[in-house]
């Protein structure tokens, strides 16, 4: 399972996301990938370094092509963290929500007296 760190650092850069959502849509050679970024190629490259040890992507050579695939489970545990804090804060909203509209009626009845 991929480190939930790692995937947070991956997402946390506007050029690693471009890559996911390039991937997306179908795996890709490096090339392909890069031409759609402005920098050089050694920059770039870091990126996908940095989703691979992230294990969001991994990436396989054939012939002197290196074609890199978006592995969706890897986000998966990101997902399900933010779920998670989802439903915590929800909760948590809800009963905030119920402690103001007991306070507003507290107010009214004792505003009538």
């Amino acid at each position: 399972m991929a480190n939930l760190d790692h995937v947070f650092h991956s997402l946390a850069d506007g050029t690693r996301r471009a890559v996911i959502a390039q991937l997306a849509r179908g795996p890709a050679s490096i090339g392909d990938l890069a031409q759609h970024h402005h920098m050089a190629l050694p920059s770039f490259l870091k990126h996908i370094r940095v989703l691979e040890q992230s294990e969001i992507v991994i990436s396989r050579k054939r012939g002197r092509v290196r074609f890199c695939e978006l592995r969706p489970d890897a986000l998966a545990a990101a997902q399900g963290w933010l779920e998670q804090e989802r439903r915590k804060w929800v909760t948590r909203l809800d009963q905030l929500d119920a402690f103001i509209e007991t306070l507003a009626a507290k107010e009214k009845t004792h505003g009538k007296e």
